[in-house]
């Protein structure tokens, strides 16, 4: 049986009176790709901090490749690319890297690590004459050089355009084929449901949903059935509509007509209803999105946690 590359068990971190993490159990496969997501003091930074070993958990066991954090970030198991901080802006790019890989016993090849990050044209430029996206990349070359089995990224493409985008996570894409975990943190939603085999989100110190991009999507309850009402037919039934079973909200926009059914199956019901007793016609039903998904299931997990208090 493989070693996981992270295994939390029961984790909880308290800084006074405040519970930033409140028992989390996780556990990550090596070759993972895993987003990790949260709002705004969910406790995201503190939980990878307890990962890195830069910080202990109140209660509860971190394990790393089978070893406590810090022994397996002195093995150089383990790097993390942060999103601010840790460049002397006076050195060219080559120079940062070869200094970094100073450090290290034992590393990449430094043209390999420039290479890997897609900054081996930028190599002889001062790190201070470059973009943002161009240093978080220069973050990036530094964090493989160790070629850690564990990768944790913080906003890892902040920055980046759309080309250094699509490169960097072409080369992560790569490294998880290689048996590397990577964990990374962000923003852009759409990345994790692109990108990541897996995503983790969590909300008040919990995870409150940890599963495939479309696994998240469907625990959010709910589907939006959208069809073209054409005009020359009159104006929709609007009561009628809103009248159904499980149907909690109704929008007519010009022609389209869209009707949002909260409880399971119900959407069911309105498509048939639409298609049997109305000219509606091209008739399609979404689930919610990611993004709609990380709202309800956040928003939801912070009414539970005020009714408990």
């Amino acid at each position: 049986m493989t070693t996981p590359a992270v295994r939390l068990t029961g984790v909880t971190k308290d800084f006074g009176p405040v519970h930033a993490v409140r028992g989390i159990d996780l556990e990550l496969a090596q070759g993972e790709v895993v987003a990790f997501l949260g709002p705004n003091g969910a406790g995201k930074t503190t939980t990878i901090d307890m990962i890195l070993g830069l910080s202990q958990p109140t209660s509860g066991a971190a394990e790393v490749l089978g070893m406590a954090p810090r022994q397996a970030v002195a093995h150089g198991l383990v790097s993390a690319v942060m999103q601010t901080g840790g460049l002397i802006k006076d050195l060219t790019v080559r120079e940062t890297v070869e200094y970094t890989a100073s450090l290290f016993a034992d590393t990449l090849p430094v043209d390999r690590a420039l290479e890997n990050a897609g900054i081996t044209a930028i190599a002889d430029r001062k790190v201070g004459k470059c973009s943002g996206g161009e240093q978080q990349r220069l973050r990036f070359a530094m964090a493989l050089l160790p070629d850690p089995a564990l990768l944790l990224l913080d906003e890892p493409t902040t920055g980046m355009d759309v080309e250094g985008r699509r490169t960097f996570w072409s080369a992560i894409r790569q490294d998880a084929e290689k048996g590397r975990t990577v964990l990374f943190a962000t923003h852009y939603l759409e990345e994790a449901d692109q990108y990541a085999d897996r995503i983790v989100l969590i909300s008040q110190g919990r995870i409150v949903a940890d599963g495939s991009g479309a696994e998240i999507r469907a625990l959010a309850e709910g589907r939006t059935v959208r069809a073209t009402w054409p005009r020359e037919t009159g104006e929709p039934d609007h009561a009628a509509l809103a009248a159904l079973p499980g149907v909690d909200q109704v929008d007519v926009r010009g022609e389209q007509v869209l009707v949002h059914a909260a409880k399971q199956g119900a959407s069911d019901e309105v498509a048939r209803f639409l298609l049997t007793r109305t000219p509606a016609r091209d008739l399609e039903i979404t689930s919610k999105n990611l993004e709609e998904a990380f709202l309800s299931l956040t928003a939801g997990a912070e009414q539970t946690q005020e009714a408990t208090r």
